[in-house]
């Protein structure tokens, strides 16, 4: 069947689910169906091929970050924009990027893919260039052990054509450089100091110190301040602004440097690729700042310990009202034992205002015994919300929720802030 017949098709079954307010992925499901080859057809001819950005924490910052670059850079590049990791996510943003003559007008792709739907992907579509950031335990009622999911990105990178990019930081992850057959590798990671910043799996749960490897990496990140960072970029050292909130933002810089420079190798405009890093701002829900009557609300994605953590460790709970909501759907992961392995002792002073989502109580508990003091629970996310903005009118805001509880979130603060509605 002709291309341009389908993606006529797709388009036209994506206006319609649109306007009934559909899911932005059913065209592509649809397309996929009638077309199984769609996807691998458009993507297996750009010029600079495909990445794919994998791991437990960071993906769709980090593709965010990648993007910009390589847009600042002179390229066009196509990306799954919505977070959708099924191939079904990227068919339906294909069938906004291609033209009714069926042409797409792009250089690259950078598509995120978590662990479970990358193995498949890059089976029908081996990517030219993988990013692989970090494995946690998380979801686990659908990943199981951490071994499986290392076994997962393993395959990525195995099945990777020109280039693997690893954490050299992460045991894991840099020992996925053992198992590759011919393909190159670049690193990135953090400065000794700061390693205590992003502990790995095995830390959670006692002081094991953290120790470099002797493995060189691209980009090291040497400082980070609430603003601003510093890396290491082949020896020479760079500092610069950051729009990008969070330790691990600035860590997800580093991973998207090393990317952007193994991709386009001594053509890349450096002083312009920094330049660019310091005006992007957060993927929303990632540390993403919305406002609200001239007072700021901070959206925190929280979906395993590690990245709790960070989050918490990242942001000052003073002079803010704070709010956290857990959901336990499908995308977030049915199993929230993990809270268990969160301290939440940096909120003993200032206590939480509101506690929400299908776990709410499951949450409480876990505050109650970290001595965390809380005044309201309410399952209901949106009477939650609109309890917290009431109490809280003229008070910074600050929201750590799961991926569906930030959804919801973030719709609502829709209609009354700053924030452009998901679509």
């Amino acid at each position: 069947m002709p291309k341009a017949f389908v993606t006529i098709l797709g388009k036209t079954i994506k206006h319609v689910a649109r306007l009934r307010g559909g899911g932005s992925a059913l065209p592509g499901l649809i397309v996929e169906r009638i077309d199984p080859d769609f996807v691998s057809h458009y993507l297996k001819s750009l010029p600079f091929g495909v990445v794919v950005v994998s791991g437990t924490n960071g993906k769709t910052t980090t593709t965010k970050i990648i993007v910009e670059l390589l847009q600042g850079q002179g390229l066009k590049v196509f990306t799954n924009r919505t977070g959708s990791n099924f191939s079904r996510g990227i068919a339906a943003a294909l069938l906004g990027e291609i033209d009714i003559k069926g042409n797409l007008s792009a250089d690259i792709a950078v598509l995120e893919l978590d662990e479970a739907h990358a193995v498949h992907f890059v089976d029908k579509i081996p990517p030219k260039y993988s990013l692989i950031l970090n494995v946690m335990r998380d979801q686990l009622d659908r990943f199981g052990e951490i071994d499986y999911t290392a076994k997962l990105l393993r395959h990525v990178a195995n099945k990777t054509t020109d280039t693997v990019i690893l954490n050299r930081d992460d045991e894991k992850i840099a020992q996925i450089a053992m198992s590759l057959d011919g393909q190159k590798t670049s690193f990135f990671g953090a400065d000794q100091k700061l390693l205590g910043m992003f502990p790995g799996d095995d830390n959670l749960h006692h002081n094991a110190s953290q120790k470099n490897n002797n493995i060189k990496a691209t980009v090291v990140l040497k400082k980070v301040e609430p603003k601003s960072a510093s890396f290491v970029i082949n020896n020479q050292k760079v500092e610069t602004n950051l729009m990008l909130t969070g330790v691990y933002n600035a860590l997800n810089a580093a991973a998207a440097l090393t990317t952007v420079m193994t991709i386009l190798g001594n053509k890349t405009n450096q002083t312009r690729l920094i330049k660019d890093l310091s005006k992007i701002e957060p993927a929303f829900g990632r540390g993403e700042r919305l406002v609200l009557n001239g007072h700021p609300i901070d959206l925190v994605l929280v979906k395993n310990p590690s990245g709790f953590r960070l989050g918490l460790k990242s942001f000052s709970p003073y002079k803010y009202a704070t709010m956290i909501a857990i959901n336990d759907e499908y995308a977030d992961g049915r199993d929230m034992s993990w809270l268990w392995d969160v301290d939440f002792s940096s909120l003993n002073n200032t206590g939480v205002a509101e506690i929400s989502g299908t776990r709410a109580y499951d949450m409480a508990l876990r505050l109650n015994y970290d001595d965390v003091p809380f005044k309201n629970v309410d399952p209901d996310l949106k009477k939650a919300l609109n309890n917290f903005i009431k109490k809280y009118p003229k008070s910074s805001k600050r929201i750590y929720c799961t991926y569906t509880a930030m959804i919801t979130i973030r719709k609502s603060l829709s209609r009354i802030t700053n924030a452009k509605a998901i679509r």
